[in-house]
């Protein structure tokens, strides 16, 4: 199958009916009237996500199936869920603790971490994710900036992690601990807590734009940004979870991501439970057979993915899937980075589905554009806006912004005004307010829109390569290297020179049977002058056996590029360790 338009029809069927006219007709307010709310104007988050389902005589159904990584498995309903939460306010309001603190959740994919931070939203307080894997200082950088003043950890990362250091961080009153009856020195265990607490609490009265959660999210230079969001963000993740990810009550539905990144919580927590669907929550990390089996025995209908892991399972051939049965499977999405065309046309072959890729930022709060469940697929496009969100490519023009024609390399800007937009950095309102030009919001990534209304990543506004007066994103240029059978990741930078302005190089690693080579580097630099042309294709192609990637899978071509030129490499808090 070629990278033509896969039909809808191949895709997926009886998705929601998201007509031109449903477009168009489209409020956001119609889409806040799905939900209940709260007495007085309020809306919660978390009597969204649980209270309101239980009421509704939902409470029976399973809302969070957790596979522990050594084989544990254990079925939460909404029901038991919804205690879950209660218990841990309660607790927080037996610590005197009252609206406006702020919780930090520092664990593994584990049910603690789910109660924990839906017990914080129901208690009125913020609520900030934390990936177990950062280092002492990332953590005690956030917690610094967002005057963190609960920490929810494992003793064991306690230990490691904060100990040193806790006593530097005034507002850090209270640190609980999951994994022990006995919590370290200074700490207070949470299970015997959670006992004595009770499993009823009156949601606090929160009100649309009270802050509800902290996302951080890393620059290039300096310290992390902390976004911060507000309640009637779940207005936004309900209507993008049906719309974009085509979420029905009852489905089984499986989100990849860590909720130490803003997807596993807006997507992995957030949206699914609103939605009303089973979540699968893996507490393992990844494992093609482990992963393979979880789609199959799960019965999992919708999966939420990122094209680092899609393109793990295709380097892993088609024969590692043939042996799996996933007929239950209805609807694929992936974030986190552009989806490569190979990997949708990949999906299609091995699934009997596609990829739907989609576009978002951690300061949107939630899903903007996608290939939503009746589109035709455009493989290597973003899709289109979804309902309720305008927009556009524009360019700078004379000290403000004009609009780029069709088929014209600009930023991609959105209209504000949707419920999940971030509402500020935390102490950094001009950083924020640089965000917003002439009525749009600029979201630092280039795009172009083509005739159909189909949305076209092009890269990070300096990621852009100039070289010879041609204008190069290197995502074409990194799809095209991904082509070659003996290419399983690329990653393409812009180095300076003197004729051309810049040249293009690429870093690449290999699939499993292929070994670096002068022969090898010549076949693959050749293939791309073969795709892309000589004007774009790499100069040079360099093999490296990993890449540098944040925790969700982005490539950081930002770091191949300070690390060649001895430049400062910035905040580098999520990288993963790599070998470069």
């Amino acid at each position: 199958m070629g990278w033509a338009a896969i039909s809808k029809d191949a895709a997926t069927r009886g998705a929601a009916n998201l007509t031109d006219d449903v477009r168009a007709s489209f409020t956001w307010e119609d889409a806040r009237q799905m939900l209940e709310g709260l007495p007085g104007g309020g809306l919660n988050i978390a009597h969204e996500a649980l209270d309101r389902h239980v009421a509704a005589g939902h409470g029976d159904q399973v809302a969070l199936r957790w596979l522990g990584k050594t084989g544990d498995r254990r079925d939460i309903t909404y029901a038991e869920l919804t205690g879950m939460a209660a218990r841990f306010a309660n607790l927080l309001k037996a610590q005197g603790l009252g609206p406006g603190t702020r919780v930090y959740g520092l664990m593994g994919r584990v049910p603690e971490l789910y109660a924990a931070a839906l017990g914080t939203l129901k208690a009125g307080m913020t609520f900030t994710p934390l990936f177990a894997a950062f280092g002492p200082e990332p953590i005690k950088a956030r917690l610094e900036i967002g005057e963190g003043n609960v920490l929810v950890t494992t003793a064991g990362l306690y230990r490691r992690k904060v100990a040193a250091w806790r006593d530097e961080v005034p507002s850090l009153r209270l640190v609980l601990t999951v994994d022990h009856d006995e919590a370290p020195e200074g700490c207070v265990a949470l299970g015997p807590e959670l006992e004595r607490a009770a499993d009823q609490f009156e949601t606090a009265p929160t009100m649309p734009d009270d802050m509800a959660l902290i996302h951080f999210t890393s620059g290039t230079t300096g310290r992390p940004k902390g976004a911060v969001h507000v309640h009637g963000a779940v207005v936004a993740h309900a209507a993008t979870g049906r719309f974009a990810l085509d979420l029905k009550p009852g489905d089984i539905y499986w989100c990849t991501a860590d909720p130490g990144w803003v997807t596993g919580t807006s997507y992995g927590i957030i949206s699914p439970l609103v939605n009303r669907v089973t979540m699968i929550v893996d507490e393992a990390e990844f494992d093609l057979d482990r992963w393979y089996s979880i789609l199959q025995d799960e019965g999992v209908q919708v999966w939420y993915s990122a094209p680092t892991a899609i393109r793990m399972l295709m380097r892993a051939g088609k024969e590692a899937a043939q042996s799996y049965d996933f007929s239950k499977l209805r609807f694929l999405a992936s974030v986190g980075e552009p989806l490569n065309p190979e990997a949708v046309v990949w999906s299609n072959e091995i699934f009997g589905r596609p990829f739907h890729d989609n576009w978002w930022q951690t300061e949107t709060g939630g899903i903007m554009i996608a290939n939503t469940a009746e589109m035709d697929i455009q493989p290597g496009s973003m899709g289109k806006p979804l309902p309720g969100i305008e927009a556009g490519i524009v360019a700078r023009d004379d000290g403000g912004l004009r609009d780029c024609k069709t088929g014209e390399i600009g930023e991609l800007a959105l209209r504000p005004g949707w419920p999940s937009m971030m509402r500020a950095y935390l102490h950094e309102q001009a950083r924020y307010d640089k965000c917003f030009v002439d009525g749009w919001y600029l979201s630092g990534d280039l795009a172009m829109r083509d005739k159909d209304g189909y949305f076209w990543f092009v890269g990070r506004a300096d990621d852009l390569i100039k070289t010879s007066g041609h204008l190069i994103g290197p995502f074409e240029v990194e799809s095209a290297l991904i082509e070659h059978d003996a290419v399983a990741e690329a990653g393409v930078i812009g180095l300076p020179d003197e004729t051309a302005g810049e040249v293009v190089r690429a870093y690449v690693t290999l699939n499993p049977g292929f070994e670096p080579s002068d022969t090898l580097e010549r076949e693959v630099r050749g293939h791309a002058r073969k795709v892309l042309g000589p004007a774009v294709a790499p100069r040079e192609v360099l093999f490296r056996t990993s890449l540098p990637k944040t925790r969700s899978g982005k490539i950081m071509r930002r770091l191949l590029k300070a690390r060649e030129l001895g430049l400062p490499e910035g905040d580098i808090s999520t990288l993963e360790s790599d070998e470069t």
